[in-house]
This record gives structure tokens, C-alpha cells and sequence, in this order.
């Protein structure tokens, strides 16, 4: 059988091969190609890009963190300044990383729990990016040195000199400076990250809140060389930081400390208001606190201690206590009476020690048993007569007396630069409809009259009612801030049309009638007004805590302390030419005259010794 030998297809195979060699150099052109676009890519379309990552590498943009600015009482005493301190902070990174970091500082220096446990809830929460995070405040020398050795151990940590508040009269301004502390979360989510850069503490309470804009500056930058390890080399350029402003206050610590030693040991609250500027001069609310346990972090212990205190010395009594103001509303009463033209100063009525509505049996008490016989309205206000007040109210109505009281500021906040205000309350019949669903009764308006039932004040109100009194109706608005001592001026205190009577007599007859109070021989501040050498106008007030039965008499002997009356007393002085207001209460303190009033006898004096001004 014959076999065939296959010869080779050389043409074939060829065709083959270059088909092949075609397809492979397409492969080799086409990840060529792929090649010089990516390098085109990377070098040309990314430069800028990459050229900053490169540069982040290199170059650290910093921020540098305003200095804060500080707060003058009115004669130039620093009361919140800027002390140095060296502190410790970590790089923000990852927790991993973080924790690592915090376990060799641990190592070195002492760290407490509270502080590690601070220091990774903001790493945790905050939503700054490439900055430092404090971990210790208030480093020792050893500490610095310790942390200076091993530094090269510690990439991203760092010791930095800061400025820390500090606040040199402690309680005795704590209610009125307040203070700062650490930015916390919701801070942080309110707050422009931009403008705090840097800067670890904010204004909580006080001044340091409400000034907050005007304290804390602008933040300035500086660009720093650094090695492959992220330590410092050299600072590349720099845009300073512009330091807050210098805040002035009509504040004069004297009279602070003279409010303070006038309160004694006693719960309350004592404010003093220039009369012709509306400016603070005093105020005082006790029991208080030292500020400067807040700045760095207070303890959890030390905390529940101010918070959980029966006695609240983290709270402003003349800006948030709302309380009966008893009878130092009586003068505010007798004018809206008056302008009524129902009442007048010589019309009297016999108080027996009570007053009765007709065909009912409930009497609403005199504080004097027996009465006070024939009283005016002169009397009405030298003695405090209730009964007075309960005919003369029930006879022109609440409609008549509520806008009386809100034209002196009583219901509304008082618009002082102080945040945390309370309103405190002039009660209408609209009011307890709303409120209670109830119709106002002809004895609420009695109670309304002097001073208890419904009607709340603060201290700071019954100090701007007093002055503008004083002013005789001309509206002063109160304020701590005199004017920044570096910017721009700020206004005085504005004021406004204030309270006009259809008879100007009015003013002085009632001026005259609480200046008896303190210098008449029957005035229930009498006492008070022995060996002065000035003139002071004034009233009492006892406002009840615990109601007493009908035919039961108060005995506080009797009750627990805390049910004792509150004793309140606002006065102002030269009664001729009005320079000083002021009013003061002290929680479950007893008489206004026999408690209250000499305390501001006591303050008073400490002004005119002071100013010199009689």
C-alpha cells in the first residue's frame, strides 16, 4: 500500500506567525499606550494632587489658637486672666493608634483614668481632622523633661505651652465672670471648626458665654517643615493670631466683697445697680463655687458634690430664683391704684387684722394681728398694712395692676448680658385661664397685691423696678459690660420711655412714704435707719414658703427651715438724688425688716465709705 508524506505549509505557518507577532505587538502597543497615559495621568492631569499629598508629607499646616480675652471689674482688677501651662496632646489618628500612643505617655507620665477616658471620647467624637488632641493639662517640670527624652519614642505627641483661665477671685465672682471648659460634643457640632481651630475650651456660663464672640479672637495659622517622622524641622511662614477683646465691667469687686461679707452665711442673693447707667456695681448669689475647678475638667465627684448640694451653689438666684416678692411690690401696687383715679392718698379704712368679702367666710389676714386701726395709703406703705392693699385691689382689679408691674419689668426678662434669666411672672386672668383652665377669682387679685399667690420676681427685676422707681419712671435696662478696652465701644445702657404718671406728685409722695420706712418711727426697716447720715428709701418684704391655716399663726419654731418665710429688702440712696439700688432676699430668712434690711443698711454703707458721694 502506498503511503503519503505531508510536506510542510510554510506559506501557512507564516501567515500564522503574523498573525500572532500582530496581535502580541498590539498587546505590547496597547499596554504601552496604557503606560504613557497613566504616567500622563499621574504627572500631568494628578500634579496638583499628588504635589499636596507630597506636601502633607513635608509640610504641617497648624493652627495657632488666639489668646483669650481678659475681664476688668471697673477699676481695672483683672477678674478672669490667662495663666501659662504646658500640656501634653496626641495627634488625632486612628483608635488603634491612639490607644498606643496613650499607653506609652501612660508610661512616662501619670494619667488618670478620667483623663484617658476624656482624652478618647473626643478622639471618638470630634470632627476636627489632623490636629491635637490635649490629654494632660498643668505638666510639672520633671514631666516635661521626661516627656523631652523620649520623644523620639513618641511620634505625634507633643508638649506645648498654652494659656489657661484663671480666675483670681474664685466664688466671689464665679456667678458673674462664669467661666470655661472643654468643647464638648454638642458644642462642637454648633460651633465654626474653623474659627476654634486650636482652641480646646469655649464660655459655658456667665460673661464667658455671653461674650463668647467678642473674648475668644481670631485664629492664626503657621506652615512647619517636618521630617519623615512628623517631627518639626522649621517653620515655613506664619499668619499670627488676633487676640480677643478686653472686656471692662461696671463691677467693682469692692462692692462685691461688701455684698459677699453683707450675705453672710445666709442662702440668697444681693444685686446693686448704678442708677443713672443701668451698670452692675454688685451681685451676689449664695452659696457659689469655685470656677476654676471647670476650666481643666472638673472631677466626677467633686460635680455631684456642687450639683446634688441642697443648698445649689451652681445656681444665679438674682438672675434664675423666682420668688414671691412679698411686700416690696406694695409700692408698684399703690401707683397703678392711683392711676386708676379710684384711689387716693387720703383715702383710709380701718384695718381690724383682716379683710373680708362680703357674704364670705374667709379672711384674708393682716400680717398684725390686731390691725393697724385708720391707715392711708402713706401708712399702708410706712407699716406695711396688708389689709390696705387687699381693699384698695379688690376694689380697682388685677386688670388695672398687671400692666403696672409690667411697666416697671416685672413678667419678662430684664434683657441684662447675662444668659440663664428667668422671667418671673405677672399673672393675669388670660394668664391662669390659659395655665390652670380656670377663671381668676376676686382673692387672687388679693394675694397678687402684696407680693404672693401667683406673682414671681427675681432679684435683678425688683433691683430694676426699684431703680426706675428711683428714676421716677424713667426705664433703665441693667448691664455689666462698661465698654471693651480694646475694638470698638460698645453703648451704655439704653433707656426708654419708662413709666408715666398722670400726676407727677406721685413720685415724690411715694419716695417719701418708703423713705419713712427706714427713717420714719414706725417703719418696718426702722432699725435699719438708726446713725445713718444719709437718706435711704426702702421697703420690706416676708414672702411665705408654706401656706398656714385660717385661724393657725405662723411660728417658725414650729416648721422645718426650709418652709421658713424668705426675707427681701430693696432700697435706694440719697433719696434726694438717687445713686444706688439695690435689692436683696434671703431664702427661708424670716422678717424683711428684721433680716434683710440690714444687710443692705450694711451694704450701702460700704458704697458711700467707698464713692464718697453723700
Amino acid at each position: 500500500m502506498a503511503k503519503f508524506i505531508t510536506l510542510k505549509d510554510h506559506y501557512r505557518e507564516s501567515q500564522y506567525f503574523a498573525k500572532r507577532a500582530a496581535i502580541l505587538v498590539s498587546m505590547v502597543v496597547a499596554l504601552f499606550g496604557l503606560l504613557v497615559f497613566r504616567l500622563y495621568d499621574l504627572q500631568v492631569r494628578q500634579y496638583e494632587y499628588h504635589v499636596t499629598q507630597s506636601e502633607k508629607n513635608r509640610i504641617r499646616l497648624e493652627a495657632l489658637p488666639p489668646t483669650r480675652g481678659l475681664i476688668y471689674d471697673a477699676k481695672g482688677r483683672l477678674l478672669a486672666e490667662n495663666r501659662p501651662s504646658y500640656l501634653v496632646s496626641v495627634l488625632d489618628s486612628d483608635l488603634e493608634t491612639l490607644n498606643q500612643k496613650l499607653a506609652k505617655v501612660s508610661e512616662l507620665i501619670s494619667v488618670t483614668p478620667e483623663e484617658a477616658e476624656k482624652f478618647l471620647d473626643r478622639a471618638r467624637w470630634s470632627r476636627r481632622t489632623g490636629e491635637y488632641i490635649p490629654l494632660r493639662f498643668n505638666l510639672t517640670e520633671q514631666e516635661i523633661a521626661r516627656l523631652a527624652v523620649n520623644q523620639h519614642t513618641l511620634p505625634g505627641v507633643r508638649v506645648s505651652a498654652d494659656l489657661v483661665r484663671y480666675y483670681p477671685y474664685r466664688e466671689l465672682t464665679a456667678h458673674v465672670v462664669g467661666y470655661v471648659g472643654r468643647i464638648n460634643e454638642r458644642e462642637e457640632a454648633r460651633i465654626d471648626l474653623a474659627q476654634y481651630s486650636g482652641t480646646h475650651h469655649i464660655g459655658k456660663v456667665g460673661l464667658e458665654k455671653h461674650y463668647e464672640a467678642m473674648l475668644l479672637g481670631e485664629v492664626g495659622y503657621q506652615r512647619i517643615e517636618t521630617n519623615a517622622r512628623g517631627q518639626s524641622l522649621r517653620v515655613l511662614d506664619q499668619t499670627p493670631p488676633q487676640p480677643g477683646q478686653d472686656l471692662t465691667l461696671f463691677l467693682d469687686i469692692d462692692l462685691q466683697s461688701a455684698a459677699r461679707k453683707a450675705l453672710g452665711e445666709q442662702v440668697g442673693a444681693l444685686v446693686a445697680l448704678d442708677v443713672a447707667s443701668g451698670g452692675v456695681k454688685a451681685m451676689v448669689s449664695t452659696p457659689s463655687f469655685d470656677p476654676n475647678l471647670f476650666v481643666r475638667g472638673i472631677g466626677v465627684n467633686a460635680y455631684a458634690a456642687l450639683r446634688d448640694s441642697h443648698q445649689r451653689p451652681l445656681f444665679n438666684r438674682v438672675l434664675g430664683g423666682q420668688y414671691p416678692p412679698g411686700s416690696t411690690i406694695k409700692p408698684f401696687v399703690a401707683l397703678a391704684g392711683l392711676e386708676t383715679g379710684q384711689v387716693f392718698w387720703s383715702d383710709s379704712i380701718v384695718d381690724i387684722g383682716y379683710f373680708q368679702f362680703p357674704n364670705e367666710e374667709r379672711r384674708y389676714r393682716d400680717w398684725k394681728r390686731q390691725g393697724h386701726g385708720q391707715v392711708n395709703m402713706h401708712r399702708a406703705i410706712v407699716e406695711s398694712c396688708d389689709t390696705y392693699f387687699y381693699e384698695m385691689s379688690a376694689k380697682v382689679g388685677i386688670d388695672a395692676i398687671a400692666p403696672m408691674l409690667t411697666g416697671f419689668g416685672f413678667g419678662a426678662p430684664v434683657g441684662i448680658d447675662l444668659p440663664g434669666e428667668s422671667s418671673g411672672l405677672v399673672p393675669t386672668k388670660g394668664w391662669k385661664q390659659g395655665r390652670f383652665n380656670m377663671p381668676w377669682f376676686p382673692g387672687d387679685t388679693l394675694n397678687a397685691s402684696i407680693g404672693q399667690g401667683y406673682v414671681l420676681a427675681t432679684p435683678i427685676q425688683l433691683a430694676t423696678a426699684t431703680a426706675i422707681l428711683a428714676r421716677r419712671g424713667a426705664r433703665i435696662n441693667p448691664k455689666l459690660l462698661q465698654q471693651p478696652t480694646s475694638g470698638p465701644e460698645t453703648k451704655s445702657a439704653e433707656l426708654s420711655e419708662g413709666v408715666k404718671l398722670s400726676e407727677p406728685q406721685h413720685w415724690q409722695r411715694m419716695i417719701q412714704s418708703m423713705e419713712d420706712v427706714v427713717h420714719g418711727v414706725k417703719g418696718t426697716a426702722r432699725r435699719s435707719g438708726l446713725g445713718l447720715n444719709y437718706r435711704m428709701a426702702g421697703k420690706t418684704g416676708t414672702s411665705q414658703v408654706k401656706g398656714i391655716k385660717q385661724e393657725e399663726e405662723y411660728d417658725a419654731s414650729k416648721i422645718e427651715s426650709k418652709y421658713w418665710d424668705h426675707a427681701l429688702f430693696v432700697a435706694f440712696a440719697p433719696a434726694e438724688s438717687p445713686k444706688i439700688a439695690v435689692a436683696v432676699i434671703v431664702e427661708n430668712g424670716g422678717g424683711g425688716g428684721a433680716v434683710a434690711a440690714p444687710m443692705v443698711r450694711e451694704f450701702m454703707d460700704s458704697y458711700f465709705e467707698i464713692y464718697e458721694t453723700i
